[in-house]
């Protein structure tokens, strides 16, 4: 049973009125104070539908709004309007993209989609790959879309030769866009911005459906959100925004630490209230906590209290390379599970960067050890779910050029990649969509008179589906429309292990699975609205996380993939310098190490038990091994930051020696003894 409010979480409750800038510590029950102040809310009399809450995942918003209706009993018929920030966007769009020359039932991108456009985009200014592949290219579009550059404003801002092509691929990328009626994931807060900055009646509009608003890690906004909540909020200025500054890591995909920090400017009137209690971690792990973060300067000043003090001071390990350092912590877990003094659920191994967890795999696997890789290829990602998908959003808008070249021929019905570019060239020489040459195909020469009459067919099939939607049921007619390709046959053709196809099948039910769902609680469904969703759906993190978290096994993660979850008994490994902190961010120093502090300092509040901190002495790069540097986060950690410090002694599994709290070597003459 949770314990009662305390006396700061019922101050940010009962503070409905203007600005409030709520700073919530690792695990002090944010969650529960934004869902109790929605409840106090409505008591109070606001109107569920003038209550907006916005947070950064589905998971999220969805937790925030059970807990509301649990709150209030479920007297509530009306509910607040609770999602993510491109949810929201979403919705401000349907209402007014065609101010902005997009179509209301507009399509959204997903990443594959998007790199077919900027394959598209850098072949038609003859770009070689050696010189800018897609994914470089997005990347660069994603950095100009976060800081609102426009195409036009990138090619005057493009400095070396890459860029300046990078400009020139990405006017012809958005113009191929806005041509298939679509968008990307970053245009959903670009387009919301522009409009509210174009249209002043419709910033008005959408400002005054709500009286309250409610913002989720505020400290992981970007420019672009900013912005917008600023625009919604101005009349009224009941905006309650909750985060904390000392987990801001996200910079690198444009969040911006200041917009928590100087909150009090922008709202000079604002209310500030903190929350220190943890309820997660020890107060030995929250020692540690405390005074790495104070290395930070720029923050808000806070000291996380223990709500249980006490517990086993945090253990730091050094082995003498990488190998010994997953072999023993992998043996620990090991015994940890054999006794059940755990679960493989308890455990996680939290890392900097991706390349680390294969020494871990390695040794989990040989110790049969049951773990889970979390971040690994997306459902959204698999082929089968793609191709399905390509089916649907074009039922929702034929002129989707991507998804239509994506099934033209998929499952196989006779027309090749010969009379697709064929049909492409006709296109692009008359400045038409594909999908509106494909009546005219017969006349376009060369064309054999197979692969025409399977193109007509093909229009057919999407235009008699298209049809049936107007009458039939979204999940009925998506099955049929499964069953007509033949996509079954087409999965048993491709993949020959019946494991596979059957788990490839399983996929493609999952997808029905979730347009059941969505059929179900939608007033009106419809495909374009389901698209939205699971396009909404593949970009949230989250969400994938936690499908893979369900199962009982150890979890092997990054520290960023971290946020947001505790666990019993963690292991943050890899404590060296070029690690954490990473190499780039030596490289910058300044507030680059700052976010890298921060980082570290989520790892350990992820932490509620037994927290372990390891280091190797040398580790493997190039097929050479090569000495490291303990990280500066371990000397913080334990107070020693001029590295005035004794050597460390690693475990061994029997008659253990581990330094409690102790601080990092300050040369190598030490090695780890090896477990026994």
């Amino acid at each position: 049973m949770a314990p009662p409010l305390n006396p700061a979480q019922q101050d940010a409750v009962r503070t409905l009125e203007g600005p409030l800038l709520v700073l919530a510590g690792a695990g002090t029950g944010k969650t529960r104070v934004v869902t109790h102040r929605i409840a106090e809310l409505i008591r109070r009399g606001v109107s569920p539908a003038r209550i907006l809450g916005v947070t950064f995942t589905n998971k999220a918003a969805g937790e925030m709004q059970s807990r509301a209706a649990e709150l209030l009993g479920g007297r509530n018929a009306e509910k607040p309007e609770i999602s993510t920030f491109h949810s929201l966007c979403v919705r401000i769009l349907r209402r007014h993209a065609r101010q902005l020359g997009y179509p209301a039932q507009f399509a959204i991108y997903d990443r594959g989609d998007q790199e077919s456009l900027a394959r598209a985009a850098l072949r038609d200014i003859k770009v070689p790959g050696a010189l800018l592949r897609p994914g470089d290219l997005l990347y660069m579009i994603g950095r100009w879309k976060t800081a609102a550059v426009q195409p036009e404003q990138a090619a005057a801002q493009a400095q070396t030769d890459k860029e300046h092509l990078a400009a020139m691929a990405y006017r012809r990328y958005q113009r191929a866009l806005k041509a298939a009626g679509a968008v990307d994931f970053d245009d959903l807060l670009l387009c919301t911005e522009e409009l509210f900055t174009r249209f002043e009646a419709v910033r008005a509009a959408e400002a005054a459906r709500f009286s309250h608003l409610l913002i989720d890690e505020y400290q992981d906004t970007n420019g672009s959100q900013y912005r917008i909540v600023k625009a919604l909020a101005s009349g009224h200025r009941n905006l309650c925004v909750v985060g904390d500054d000392d987990q801001s890591i996200y910079g690198w995909r444009g969040a911006e630490v200041q917009h928590i920090l100087r909150f009090q400017r922008d709202w000079p009137d604002a209310k500030v209230v903190r929350l220190e209690e943890n309820y997660r971690s020890t107060g030995a792990i929250l020692s540690f906590a405390n005074r790495l973060i104070a290395f930070n300067r720029q923050r808000h000043e806070k000291v996380l209290r223990p709500y249980r003090a006490g517990g086993e001071t945090p253990r730091i390990w050094q082995f003498p390379d990488e190998t010994v350092e997953a072999r023993a912590v992998v043996d620990e877990i090991r015994q940890l599970i054999a006794r059940r003094a755990v679960e493989p659920r308890d455990v996680a191994v939290l890392f900097r960067t991706n390349e680390q967890p294969r020494a871990f795999e390695t040794e989990l696997r040989r110790a049969k050890v049951p773990y889970t890789l979390i971040g690994g290829m997306s459902f959204f990602d698999r082929k089968e779910v793609r191709d399905v998908l390509a089916y649907l959003k074009v039922l929702a808008q034929p002129r989707d050029e991507v998804s239509l070249l994506r099934i033209i021929n998929t499952p196989a019905r006779g027309i090749g990649q010969r009379a697709v570019e064929a049909l492409l060239a006709q296109a692009v020489a008359a400045g038409r969509p594909v999908w509106d040459i494909l009546p005219e195909a017969h006349k376009i020469a060369n064309l054999p008179a197979g692969a025409v009459a399977a193109v007509g067919n093909f229009r057919a099939l999407v235009d008699r589906y298209r049809k049936r939607l107007e009458s039939a049921g979204l999940v009925a007619t998506v099955k049929q429309l499964i069953a007509d390709i033949a996509y079954q046959d087409e999965i048993v053709r491709l993949y020959k292990e019946p494991n596979d196809q059957q788990a490839r099948w399983n996929a493609v039910g999952e997808v029905i699975n979730a347009l059941a769902g969505y059929e179900e609680r939608s007033d009106r469904p419809t495909i374009a609205g389901f698209i939205a969703d699971v396009a909404l759906a593949g970009r949230d993190d989250a969400s994938d996380r936690d499908a893979q978290l369900k199962h009982n096994a150890v979890a092997l993660m990054t520290l960023h993939s971290a946020k947001g979850l505790e666990f019993p008994h963690v292991y943050l490994v890899g404590m060296e310098e070029g690690l954490l902190p990473h190499h780039r961010s030596v490289a910058a120093e300044g507030t680059a190490i700052d976010e890298e502090r921060r980082l570290c300092y989520v790892g350990v509040t992820r932490a509620q038990d037994r927290l372990t901190l390891t280091l190797a002495l040398a580790r493997m790069k190039w097929g050479k091994k090569r000495p490291t540097q303990p990280s500066r986060f371990l000397f913080e950690l334990v107070g020693k930051a001029e590295r005035a410090s004794a050597a460390i002694v690693a475990p061994g599994q029997r008659g253990k020696r581990v330094a409690q709290g102790a601080s990092p070597p300050r040369s190598r003459t030490r090695t780890a003894e090896k477990p026994r």
